[in-house]
């Protein structure tokens, strides 16, 4: 550059000859003279007889490359990464190499050779660059020629007196100018020719790419990772472990890739977008054209909107309008019970207008937003009891209930006061609490360690489940009526009821019956209720008949207490460790269970009026009290001693072994690698819970675990209350008995797998959508073809695949739901009212 701007000012600044004394300078300028005639008859038109500036030639590059960027890929510098713009045999450097050895041959050449060649150089980049152009677009070459033509023509007009001062000196030398000008005319249309070929084969390779993506991804997940699963092998058979065993060889191929290889596969994903962004803006179009057609050839699927009376709040098997219609009778709440149509849907469930990602917790405990749950029916018939108010855009909820409108924690104090054998957080870790309203009680639990179950039937008070699930608060939807709740037996150290409207002493006292079945031997039930402590007619006759039904049944009545400052009271009953009083009964009312009533089979099982024994072997469940949390988490259970395990060995090995492994697990790759923002997690569902070692890893987060125990797996839910866990039994062929958008994060470990053998898959991952939250996550493993479908089905959802990983035949699925809605609607009849 230091070269071409001495040669521009001397030419600028040259002088008469008139001025030199002396032949050699004559000479020299004579010379130079020469160069500047060809200089401006052969290369550029040249304006008041100047040398054209650096800043004309790069204006008319920038206006070469604009045109041709209009019409073609952009393959510039600037867009791609270095590695991309510097390929081998790339015509990037076949040009760089034409201008360093441009540069090399100046320095050996006089200074007019060396302004030749630099102006030849120059106008083979011009012509180059307008060739380029005129392939892309026929009518731009037309008008580049007829451009040409006149500066031609107007700079012969200009030079002409240069010419006839040069004579015919020069003819040799422009002869060999023009011979090096074809020359590197020839060299270039070599190298455009050489360009075309990698721009179509870079076009080839891109379209298959385009088809291929996915699989490349997987690959690429596997050569990141592949030299950690390596190491952790080595690590597990160092330990001792069987390799052998099926949980282990999960575990060995893609359960134990550390946290630091998950973020180098993330980060890989991110690179590869981030440097390609000119290509992923040319394809966004097409991706979505792609995803349209995966969606339409989804065993012929496209996805809905569910047109149905409950609109966003359509929770399938209790808005079955269609068979509660049939029913003949309502009157042991027959109607808020499930009654599930013949196949799931598989629409999509809508938003509510100007619906929001939730509050986060603990602030949703005391406000969520009104959009999300846009119901004021229960803040009219409530409000004066503290249960809800509304407070612009929020629903605020002051802590208060029925029984405690000074507050829950309050309320909850007097309990542990009244009884301080209850000992929240140590020896009653698990809780349920019966007509939950807003859950504000359960909510509040969680500030002494207490896991509440929360349950209310739905609609009986407007949203009141939807209410404490919005608020971060464990509940479910469901009913004391004619069926056994999906509970296994003797697994709650705890029973709560605060005016929560159950007739227990009606028809034998069914409905307290089940409750006896549900609860712990030496457990408690707290009843605060009206007939404890008012004198209403109908309170002392409810008082009366329930006296005489816990007598039959055997519950102690510890005490009774008064809360002064919400002016209730509450009775505690406490349930039999033995089966004395019940073999000494005078009178055998109700009466004990069958032999062959399994108190644990509560799916769909009718309820029947009969005390089920309490176990009095040592070795059995049920015989002896837990150890206190959180020493219960850990520990195997005292009666898992000559059972064969879930994944094959001892359960008690079993046990420690899974709570091994995903302890791991979450702690090398879920807390760190999936990109998940763990303060944005509130409620979580482990869909296939075995012994629930992943909720009990995941113990130290703010965060509550559904745990489901599928019904046709097995029957492990008694281990996880034992833990001092929380869970339920569920068909996942049916729909679950929650609101719409009541999760933040899903966890499938080799569920769909089994699940589509006797499911569709299309109306499950309808489920999953459902009860999904918006930005909520989802993460499954299972084998890799099953991955695979999934993988299919959450595109066609517009969900977003954040992480894709496969090894050993076995896969690991991250993904992200999205706001996406369909614009087509689908009429439910089941669901009209």
């Amino acid at each position: 550059m230091t070269m071409a701007l001495g040669k521009y000012s001397r030419a600028d600044g040259r002088k008469p000859s008139s001025c030199c004394s002396t032949v050699s300078v004559v000479v020299f300028v004579a010379f130079c003279l020469v160069g500047v005639w060809m200089l401006m008859s052969s290369v550029v038109p040249v304006q008041n007889q100047d040398l054209p500036s650096q800043e004309t030639i790069n204006k008319v590059k920038r206006q070469v490359l604009a045109d041709t960027n209009s019409k073609q890929f952009e393959d510039t510098s600037g867009d791609l990464p270095e590695d991309a713009t510097n390929d081998d045999g790339g015509a990037g450097d076949s040009r760089n190499s034409e201008i360093q050895n441009i540069e090399e041959h100046e320095t050996s050449n006089t200074p007019e050779e060396n302004q030749e060649e630099v102006a030849l150089k120059e106008q083979s980049e011009v012509e180059t660059e307008s060739q380029n152009d005129s392939e892309k677009s026929a009518e731009e070459n037309s008008e580049d020629g007829q451009m040409k033509e006149s500066e031609n023509d107007g700079d012969e007009d200009k030079n002409g007196n240069s010419n006839s001062e040069a004579g015919e000196t020069n003819e040799n030398e422009q002869s060999e100018s023009e011979k090096r000008s074809d020359k590197s005319e020839s060299d270039t249309e070599q190298d455009e020719k050489k360009l075309e070929r990698e721009e179509n084969d870079d076009e080839k390779k891109l379209e298959r790419e385009e088809n291929d993506d996915e699989s490349k991804q997987r690959n690429k997940a596997i050569s990141l990772t592949e030299e950690k699963l390596e190491q952790n092998q080595d690590s597990e058979q160092n330990d001792g472990e069987n390799t052998n065993d099926s949980q282990e060889k999960s575990e060995a191929s893609i359960d134990n890739f550390s946290a630091g290889a998950q973020s180098e596969l993330l980060k890989e994903t991110n690179t590869q977008n981030d440097a390609w962004s000119t290509q992923a803006t040319e394809s966004q179009n097409e991706k979505e054209l792609l995803q349209t057609s995966i969606s339409k050839s989804l065993n012929g699927h496209t996805w809905k909107i569910c047109n149905v009376t409950a609109g966003p709040d359509y929770i399938p098997c209790l808005d079955n309008w269609q068979a509660i219609k049939k029913l003949p009778s309502r009157s042991h709440y027959q109607h808020r019970e499930r009654h599930c149509p013949d196949e799931g849907p598989t629409c999509l469930v809508s938003l509510p207008e100007g619906y929001k990602s939730p509050v986060k917790w603990p602030a949703s405990r005391d406000k969520i937003w009104y959009n999300n749950v846009p119901n004021t029916k229960l803040a009219v018939v409530k409000g004066h009891q503290n249960w809800v108010k509304v407070s612009g855009e929020y629903l605020i909820f002051p802590g208060g209930g029925t029984q405690f409108k000074n507050g829950a924690l309050h309320y909850i104090d007097f309990i542990q006061k009244s009884l301080p054998n209850i000992a929240w957080g140590k020896r009653s870790r698990v809780i349920l609490d019966v007509g939950c309203g807003v859950a504000s009680f359960g909510g509040f639990l969680f500030e002494r360690d207490v896991l509440a179950m929360s349950f209310a039937p739905k609609d009986e008070h407007e949203a009141q489940v939807q209410f404490a699930l919005e608020r971060g608060i464990p509940a479910i939807s469901a009913v004391m009526g004619t069926k056994r709740l999906p509970f296994p037996s003797a697994v709650f150290d705890v029973v709560h009821c605060a005016r929560c409207r159950v007739p227990w002493h009606l028809e034998g006292g069914k409905l307290l019956l089940e409750l006896d079945r549900l609860l712990r031997p030496g457990g408690y039930f707290v009843w605060s209720a009206t007939p404890v402590y008012q004198k209403l007619p109908e309170d002392v006759g409810i008082w009366k008949a329930m006296t005489e039904l816990t007598k039959s049944m055997c519950w102690d009545l510890v005490v009774i207490r008064k809360d002064k400052l919400n002016d209730v009271a509450a009775a505690f009953y406490r349930k039999p460790t033995s089966n004395d009083c019940y073999n000494n009964r005078r009178k055998q009312e109700p009466p004990l269970c069958s032999d062959s009533d399994d108190p644990d089979a509560a799916w769909n099982v009718p309820l029947e009026p009969c005390i089920h024994k309490v176990p009095e072997d040592a070795s059995k469940r049920g015989s002896n009290w837990p150890a206190q949390w959180p020493s219960r988490l850990e520990k195997p259970p005292y009666w898992l001693k000559s059972q064969r395990g879930v994944y094959g060995k001892a359960a008690p090995e079993d046990f420690t072994a899974d709570y091994k492994h995903w302890k791991n697990v979450v702690s090398e790759s879920y807390l760190n690698g999936l990109g998940i923002n763990w303060s944005s997690v509130r409620n979580i569902m482990d869909m296939r819970a075995v012994y629930g070692g992943f909720a009990a890893a995941l113990k130290d987060l703010k965060v509550w675990i559904m745990n489901v125990v599928p019904i046709d797996n097995p029957d492990t839910l008694p281990i996880i209350f034992e833990r001092g866990l929380t869970g339920m039994y569920h068909d996942w062929c049916e729909s679950f008995s929650t609101y719409p958008r009541t999760y933040d994060l899903l966890h499938a470990d080799h569920l769909f797998a089994d699940l589509k053998k006797r499911c569709n898959l299309v109306a499950v991952m309808a489920e999953v959508d459902r009860i999904l939250r918006p930005e909520g996550k989802l993460i499954v493993r299972d084998n890799a073809e099953t991955i695979n479908e999934l993988e299919s089905i959450v595109k066609s959802l517009k969900w977003d695949v954040q992480l894709i990983f496969s090894k050993d035949k076995e896969g690991l699925l991250c993904v992200q739901k999205t706001f996406w809605r369909p614009a087509e609607s689908e009429t439910l009849a089941s669901a009209i009212a």
